[in-house]
């Protein structure tokens, strides 16, 4: 298995995030994306997990197609991103370096609203 220095995989998050066009970013300015190495048991319980490893990113939040008013000032949308697990499934730097912007691009989409059927379809 890969293993990359804490630094050198937020970077390769952060260029997912900066690979989006620009127009994107007024949407996720209120969306804090954060790297941990492993979900905890209660995310795996709320989730109906059994195994950790199940679990490459998360996003946290209330969809931009589902708020109204009442959603203003509340705390940010978090989308955590499981280095680990990311880890765990890729044989070559390549290969997490994809999958990072691949899960990045995915949990994105549940901020968007897509659910995993659209993004499914558009190959996250």
């Amino acid at each position: 298995m890969i293993r990359l220095s804490d630094e050198e995989f937020e970077e390769l998050v952060d260029q997912a995030v900066e690979s989006l066009p620009e127009e994107f970013d007024r949407y996720l300015e209120n969306v804090l994306i954060e790297v941990e190495d492993l979900p905890d048991r209660r995310t795996l319980r709320d989730l109906e997990l059994e195994h950790r490893g199940m679990l490459l990113g998360l996003y946290h939040g209330v969809p931009l197609t589902e708020r109204s008013v009442e959603h203003s000032g509340r705390l940010p949308d978090r989308i955590t991103i499981y280095k680990l697990n990311v880890e765990a499934c890729c044989r070559s730097r390549e290969e997490i370096v994809e999958q990072v912007r691949t899960t990045v691009l995915h949990e994105i989409g549940h901020h968007f609203g897509m659910d995993e059927d659209d993004l499914e379809a558009q190959g996250y």
